[in-house]
């Protein structure tokens, strides 16, 4: 897919509100429809299981709001964060430290990610020339684009050493929402979300949390017995059987067939927010 330069009346108008403007910024694919919110999701490399459960359960929620996933296709969170978006049918920009050529994208790793995210009508962006390949001591500034094109900013986990450190700090500095997902007490990946929550962020355990956020009103949920008509087969099965609430166990015991499909069923009416887990049992909203 072809790079270009992005017309400076083309960016997000809060990106061009920032100190230390980029000079150039080029992309390829498409930005999102003008009313869009972004969203920057920030992370550990090495993401907990912990951190992928709560960063896809959140991202996953979005699905069918105007939302665009901001990242830095970097492994970890980054790649997490990216991926749950193109599940859930979600816009995403990848934001990388390279710049836009097949050969220049880094990490290779996630090369075929990047390829994923055009395929799916997201961008990847970026103020390096096309030929750039990333350095290290680049991807500070890289973050502060990231930031700057964002609503709002989530943190998924960082360590006490961890560069999502410095990214948190720019979302204060450019008056963005900070938003961090809470973990155990313990936890050593725990340390940067807790220590923004202390200092005056927002706690985040629900998707609704982050359309409160990003200002954007949520769907008035189904109410009444009769079911949506554009179900599929496995989905109206477990829709008929959460007349009452239900453990995930009794679902797969009672509505017979693969684990799987079921699971994927679940999945999909937890997305579109007909189904929904509390304390421990499934049950309609």
């Amino acid at each position: 897919m072809q790079i270009r330069e992005l017309a400076r009346e083309e960016w997000p108008a809060q990106l061009r509100e920032i100190p230390q403007q980029p000079k150039k910024l080029w992309i390829r694919g498409a930005l999102p429809a003008a009313g869009t919110k972004y969203l920057a999701v920030v992370g550990s490399r090495a993401l907990t299981p912990y951190g992928r459960e709560a960063c896809e359960m959140l991202i996953g929620g979005l699905a069918g709001y105007p939302v665009s996933i901001v990242s830095g296709l970097a492994l970890g969170a980054d790649a997490c964060a990216h991926k749950a978006a193109l599940a859930a049918g979600l816009h995403t920009v990848a934001i990388p430290g390279s710049g836009l050529d097949d050969a220049a994208i880094g990490p290779r790793t996630n090369f075929g990610l990047a390829q994923d995210i055009l395929a799916a009508g997201g961008a990847l962006v970026s103020e390096q020339e096309p030929s750039h390949r990333p350095r290290l001591g680049e991807f500070p500034s890289r973050n502060r684009i990231m930031v700057g094109i964002s609503d709002a900013v989530l943190v998924v986990e960082a360590g006490n050493k961890s560069g999502t450190l410095i990214t948190a700090r720019l979302a204060g500095e450019y008056n963005r929402d900070l938003l961090c997902i809470p973990h155990r007490i313990g936890d050593a990946h725990a340390f940067g979300s807790h220590l923004f929550i202390r200092l005056g962020a927002a706690l985040v355990s629900d998707p609704l949390h982050l359309l409160e956020a990003l200002g954007i009103p949520p769907r008035e949920a189904h109410s009444g017995g009769e079911a949506p008509r554009d179900l599929e087969d496995t989905e109206l099965v477990i829709w008929s059987m959460l007349e009452e609430p239900k453990t995930r166990d009794e679902i797969l015991r009672g509505a017979g067939g693969a684990a799987g499909d079921l699971l994927t069923a679940l999945v999909a009416l937890e997305l579109r927010g007909l189904v929904k887990e509390e304390f421990g049992a499934w049950r309609r909203i």
